[in-house]
């Protein structure tokens, strides 16, 4: 019931909308529900007049009067059709964009733990079938509601006897139909399951489609594939073999009461408490019964198909965020950039921390530099100053403010991230350098552009600013896509930037400018610099050299070249690779 009430919530913004539907439902009902007394009355008191104007009058008159109704009937049937689908796509596309909301709000932990092709599945295929169950199912269950207590009133007034034993079978067909339909909210769950589970391997497989072919593993590719296809297809099949029992056992009981309405009325007529006029007018009206009881066995299957789609959109808003602003966060107004550590500790798992009793402070403006072996925690030390993850104990402030009573909006703001792997969207330059800040002119993403050492190459193009750069972009290069992303970074202006090893995975030549653009966008910012190659943070204001352990030591280059530990042997060893 709490499902049912939490999707009926969606109705809300389309009240109006949803009960002209419904009185459209009525009337529609209403004309189906008087056309067989309209017959009755014809047979029995209007076609045995003798007078033949008399008959055609009344001909007459009530023709117009069903002319009148079916024409208030096609304009009834087309607001249904046309407004009361409209209403069900609204309200999928707002349960849509709930889905998608809500997935901005949840943290990286729920991404580490969740493929992105499930994901892409609940917004896209779950939802397929949610517009037609909000636009059908009240209308549907309305109209045959309507239908059957109208048909039972009349037919109870024709023939009691008769009448029971339809109501008998009718509750046999009830009863067959709450079995199966419990049996297909089962299966089409599953289908959902192995659908998003296909979904996913397309979605890894069409990502590093480069890695797949590089390796020539289109095979073991296609092979996944069809492991999952597979799966899916025999959830479909079960779910078909599903449907076939419970139509076929719907036909026949609806058989059953045609058969006993033939077996029971002859048996009257013969014995004088029947005739044959009523017998056609029952016939008539169990035509208009049936009608509805198709349409519930029908959305029988339109229910379960959009509850469990429902139910899945459901799982995702019922996950509450990890990370959320406190009640009484603020922002930070102006910040310096004064970066500290109080006893942090962090692990992804409950088991396993990464960064034990980290005490460190970063006084604005300074640059520092983590270096040490991988799986120390590095990116792990980033990642929790702007609260991409919870710390699990102790406490980081930014100007003496707790992060966590700083609202993530402001928080997030104050921060510039440059990562190694540069994710750049779909779309043009332009629109990438502009995704530092919204509202920025022409001419300051033009600035940003020269100051991150990307400006000529882009009035190089054909498009200059307006050239598409492809899915992720994929065509440009890594050290072009690498200076875009700082482009973004001197857009946002932060007073606090974070370089995790952007420049690690390019080559020399690339490196060269970026690294001069790294250090222009470094000057009067609080930097920490994730250094792989150690040659590019000699100048560093401090070095902290950061195992599992925790931070083993602590200086400027000279001073730990001089202490000849960590930092020393790293530099070394790096040095005579590269001689």
């Amino acid at each position: 019931m709490n499902k049912l009430k939490r999707f009926f919530a969606y109705y809300k913004p389309y009240k109006k909308l949803f009960f002209a539907d419904m009185f459209c439902a009525l009337i529609l009902s209403a004309v189906d529900l008087v056309f067989p007394i309209i017959v009755q009355f014809m047979l029995n008191h209007v076609y045995i007049l003798k007078d033949k104007n008399i008959i055609l009058r009344y001909v007459l008159i009530l023709g117009a009067a069903l002319l009148a109704m079916y024409i208030i009937r096609y304009f009834c049937q087309y607001f249904i059709t046309s407004w009361g689908h409209i209403m069900g796509a609204k309200m999928e596309a707002n349960m849509r964009r709930d889905l998608f909301e809500h997935y901005q709000k949840l943290s990286f932990s729920y991404y580490d733990n969740h493929n992105t092709g499930t994901l892409m599945s609940r917004i896209v295929n779950d939802l397929f079938d949610i517009s037609e169950l909000a636009h059908h199912g009240p209308e549907d269950m309305f109209i045959s509601l309507l239908k059957i207590i109208g048909s039972f009133i009349i037919l109870f007034s024709i023939n009691i006897p008769i009448t029971l034993l339809l109501i008998f079978i009718t509750l046999v067909m009830l009863y067959f139909s709450l079995f199966y339909n419990k049996k297909m909210e089962n299966v089409f769950m599953s289908n959902r399951v192995k659908i998003a589970d296909v979904n996913a391997v397309v979605q890894d497989t069409l990502s590093g489609i480069r890695v797949v072919k590089s390796f020539a593993n289109e095979k073991v590719e296609a092979a996944k594939f069809e492991k999952g296809n597979n799966e899916f297809l025999r959830t479909k099949e079960e779910s078909y073999f599903t449907m076939g029992r419970y139509y076929s056992g719907n036909g026949f009981f609806q058989g059953m009461l045609y058969l006993s309405v033939i077996l029971l009325g002859g048996i009257f007529i013969s014995t004088g408490n029947f005739n044959v006029s009523e017998l056609v007018i029952y016939i008539l009206y169990i035509n208009i019964f049936l009608n509805p009881i198709d349409k519930l066995v029908n959305f029988t299957e339109q229910f379960q198909r959009g509850l469990t789609g429902f139910t899945r959109l459901l799982q995702v808003l019922d996950t509450n965020p990890d990370i959320v602003d406190k009640k009484d966060a603020v922002d930070i107004r102006e910040p310096k950039g004064d970066i500290e550590f109080k006893n942090v500790t962090f692990g992804y798992d409950d088991d396993l921390d990464i960064l034990k009793d980290i005490n460190v402070n970063i006084p604005a403006g300074k640059n520092v530099a983590l270096v040490g072996p991988s799986g120390g925690g590095k990116t792990t030390f980033c990642s929790i100053i702007p609260r991409f993850y919870e710390i699990s104990h102790g406490s980081i402030t930014i100007d003496g403010i707790d992060v966590k009573n700083i609202k993530l909006n402001s928080l997030r703001n104050a921060i510039g991230i440059v990562q190694q792997e540069v994710y750049l969207f779909g779309g043009s330059i332009k629109e990438n350098i502009a995704y530092g800040k919204q509202n920025a002119t022409d001419d300051e993403i033009i600035e940003a552009a020269k100051r991150a050492n990307i400006h000529e190459f882009i009035m190089e193009l054909e498009d200059g600013y307006d050239t598409f750069v492809g899915e992720r972009g994929v065509k440009l290069s890594g050290g072009q896509k690498q200076r875009i992303s700082i482009a973004r970074v001197f857009l946002k202006n932060p007073p606090i930037l974070i370089l995790d090893e952007a420049t690690s995975a390019l080559d020399n030549e690339s490196e060269k400018f970026i690294q001069n653009s790294l250090e222009e966008l470094s000057k009067n910012r609080t930097t920490i610099v994730i250094a792989h190659r150690l040659s590019t943070i000699r100048n560093a204001d401090e070095i902290m050299v950061l195992t599992e352990e925790g931070i083993k030591e602590r200086g400027n280059h000279s001073e730990l070249m001089d202490k000849k530990g960590i930092y020393a042997s790293l530099y070394n060893m790096q040095f005579e690779t590269i001689k």
